[in-house]
């Protein structure tokens, strides 16, 4: 992992010092609301349905068990609404059916950050104070500026990888923070980057996609995407470059940047984002890219050009932790522990289960990577109580060399882990509530807060994630149905990623009321979904009491209509895209319990 220098660390006392003096001036009437609100955006800080929300950067999504345990701290001693703020909410929430505002927790984002739901903003100075003492802090988090840069989360440890992402992500991060002319944009700007062959970073969802290669001479670059995004307009993005030197890339990415900020339209945030210009354009905006690049390497010389000894430099954090690092550790599999394991998954049904949904080969034979699951009963997707943070952190530091990473998908991964240590993890885990073997299955579905804490949503992701989950808890029949990609939106502006889950659903508002969309056949560019794609509408909205039993409905017609592939069955994703969408219409159309339900 990166590592703060004194710089840096100097850099985030002096901001949360910053933010301390200018909350203090607001809260004594020297600071008007206006003047005050985007320099607490600024910062991470938003006010939402009920209470301030703030969300916090975790750069290419590592975390440390020390700063794992600064963020239950949070959670535990800050993430408390005033009383009367808390009241008025569980009465909203008794007005409309159910109660789900759990409080002393952490969200993880499908952007990789940490959100907390419920810190009073006369305690957001102590917090940023509390962050800083652990590198972390919520600057770029908000924002039309670049936002947290994302990366796959078996960045350096898969086996499929060319090269490791993180060092390259690192840079982009020190160059972009407070970068003046990426502060003030038409709109917010995503940046993901990937090193392996499957793109599990969803690349081509963002306003650039980077995904590293080589090319016929051998030489390390990018394939550049730009104009991907979700919204109003779902984008996938367009192929800028398909090789691109890796010592250029900030001085391209200056140029896409410097263009969209010429262009890019300000009159109207819902066309503002790059995906706007970029398809109005084409290949205009392409030809301006590329006419900017060449200014900016030729004329000025490639300012931005990387030193490969500043690859190297920042490449140094991003290795094998030393006490994993041969000849530290005993080469290969204890043939005992292995025996233990073999044993105890022959027994342990769960733990069969465990070791084939949740752990992945690793770059090192010798390693696991372990994804824990964070879509457990009761809880909602991605969030984890101060207590489970805790344990988290305990986990990380014991078997994962103090390191973990959160993933797009609102889980979190282990990437450093013994397959000596996989049957004690497992039952650490279980012990802990993070051992549900559910990864990529139904229940493993992406869901944002929705309306339950999120101002701009028009309906609530929470109760339609529990309902659908509670339907689905058997592992049996879950396995049977396989993989797939649910993903869940409280508003328009997908967070939660429905358009591309291979069911998707989206909350919409009809005269005050609650419905939802369903889409089908979305994908975010893993192996397993093929290319990315926005889903497609599958008819009129449905209304929440009906949305799982339209969900059920689908899926029984895919059980009747899938088909042997060799050796296996058709995934549900294959079999929408070989039928088409039109059978699983016709079989939610038939859950409908009223005529009057028009879209």
């Amino acid at each position: 992992m990166y590592r703060y220098n004194e710089f840096d660390k100097a850099f985030l006392r002096n901001r949360a010092a910053q933010f301390r003096d200018q909350i203090a001036r607001w809260q004594h009437g020297r600071l008007s609301e206006d003047a005050f609100r985007p320099l607490r955006l600024q910062n991470g800080w938003y006010v939402q349905r009920h209470a301030p929300m703030l969300r916090v950067a975790v750069p290419y999504g590592e975390l440390s068990g020390v700063q794992l345990r600064v963020l239950a701290r949070i959670a535990r001693e800050y993430d408390e609404p005033e009383a009367e703020v808390y009241r008025r909410a569980l009465d909203a929430q008794r007005r409309l059916g159910t109660v789900r505002l759990a409080t002393h927790h952490a969200h993880f984002t499908t952007r990789t950050n940490v959100q907390f739901n419920w810190i009073p903003l006369s305690k957001a100075a102590d917090v940023m104070d509390l962050l800083a003492t652990v590198d972390m802090h919520g600057i770029q988090t908000s924002g039309n500026c670049i936002r947290n840069i994302s990366c796959d989360e078996r960045a350096g440890v898969a086996p499929d990888e060319i090269a490791d992402p993180r060092p390259f992500a690192e840079i982009m991060r020190q160059w972009t923070t407070l970068h003046p002319e990426f502060a003030f944009l038409p709109r917010k700007f995503k940046i993901a980057i990937t090193g392996a062959r499957e793109d599990r970073a969803a690349t081509d969802w963002h306003d650039v996609g980077l995904r590293l290669r080589y090319d016929g001479h051998g030489e390390l670059g990018f394939r550049v995407t730009a104009g991907g995004g979700m919204g109003r307009t779902p984008v996938v993005g367009t192929v800028l470059r398909e090789f691109l030197p890796w010592r250029h890339i900030m001085n391209y990415i200056e140029a896409v940047v410097r263009v969209y900020n010429q262009y890019g339209r300000r009159d109207n945030k819902y066309k503002a984002r790059l995906k706007i210009l970029v398809k109005a354009e084409g290949q205009k905006y392409l030809d301006e890219v590329e006419e900017e690049f060449r200014q900016i390497v030729e004329q000025d010389g490639g300012p931005h050009t990387i030193p490969e000894a500043e690859l190297k430099r920042v490449g140094a954090f991003f290795v094998t932790p030393s006490q994993l690092a041969a000849p530290t550790r005993r080469a290969g599999i204890d043939p005992q522990a292995a025996q233990r394991l073999r044993e105890a998954s022959a027994q342990t049904p769960p733990l069969a289960r465990w070791l084939e949904r949740n752990v992945a080969a690793h770059k090192d034979p010798s390693l696991r990577i372990v994804t824990l699951s964070f879509k457990r009963p009761l809880q909602a997707p991605g969030d984890a109580s101060a207590d489970q943070l805790d344990l988290l952190a305990d986990l990380v530091e014991r078997f994962s060399a103090g390191e973990a990473r959160i993933t797009h998908t609102q889980n979190v991964v282990l990437p450093w882990v013994r397959a000596d240590d996989l049957l004690p993890l497992w039952e650490a885990a279980r012990d802990a509530g993070l051992a549900s073997a559910n990864v990529h299955l139904l229940t493993d579905m992406i869901a944002c807060p929705g309306g339950d804490f999120c101002a701009l949503a028009n309906a609530r992701s929470l109760p339609i994630a529990e309902a659908i989950s509670g339907r689905y808890q058997d592992l049996d029949e879950l396995e049977d149905i396989g993989e797939i990609d649910l993903h869940i939106s409280g508003c328009i502006n997908s967070c939660g990623h429905h358009h591309s889950g291979h069911i998707g659903i989206l909350g919409v508002d009809k005269d005050g009321a609650e419905w939802y969309q369903v889409t089908l056949g979305g994908s975010d560019g893993s192996a397993a979904s093929g290319p990315a794609q926005p889903g497609k509408v599958i008819g009129p909205s449905f209304s929440a009491h009906e949305v799982p039993d339209a969900i059920e409905a689908v899926l029984e017609t895919y059980l009747q209509l899938r088909q042997a592939v060799g050796a296996r069955r058709e995934t549900f994703i294959e079999t929408v895209r070989r039928t088409g969408p039109d059978p699983f219409r016709a079989a939610a159309d038939r859950i409908r319990s009223s005529a009057e339900n028009v879209a």
